[in-house]
């Protein structure tokens, strides 16, 4: 049997924070307290454990979200609603912008703590 992601652990410098941004972006519930985690459920049964971390940098993560059509429309939506900064591409040379790389379209943004969150409609991976 292949290996299947349960979590991971993302570092914050207020996990409830940090947490809300996403679930407010995705439109999903409130994050839950788990431990020393603020928990946000995916599908699939795998969660994002949102950690406090004082240490002086948080080193920043990539966390890519395939997505359908309408919800990205939705979450894009959510983006330019706040007047968030986004781009169409990993290194920030394209802002304001969308890709439409494979066949689908995608965003990246930034959260508070500086990691890199990315929506698409198709996935990169091919058989």
């Amino acid at each position: 049997m292949p290996a299947r992601l349960d979590h991971t652990i993302v570092r914050s410098r207020d996990r409830f924070a940090a947490a809300r941004f996403l679930t407010e972006l995705i439109g999903a519930p409130e994050p839950k307290p788990f431990g020393p985690f603020a928990s946000v459920p995916l599908e699939g049964g795998v969660t994002l454990d949102y950690l406090d971390d004082d240490a002086p940098r948080i080193v920043p993560q990539h966390l890519a979200f395939l997505v359908p059509e309408d919800e990205f429309d939705a979450i894009l939506a959510r983006i330019e609603e706040r007047r968030l900064r986004y781009w169409a591409d990993p290194y920030h040379h394209e802002p304001q912008r969308i890709n439409h790389h494979h066949g689908g379209r995608g965003v990246y943004i930034d959260d508070p703590d500086g990691h890199s969150i990315e929506f698409i409609t198709h996935t990169y991976v091919t058989d």
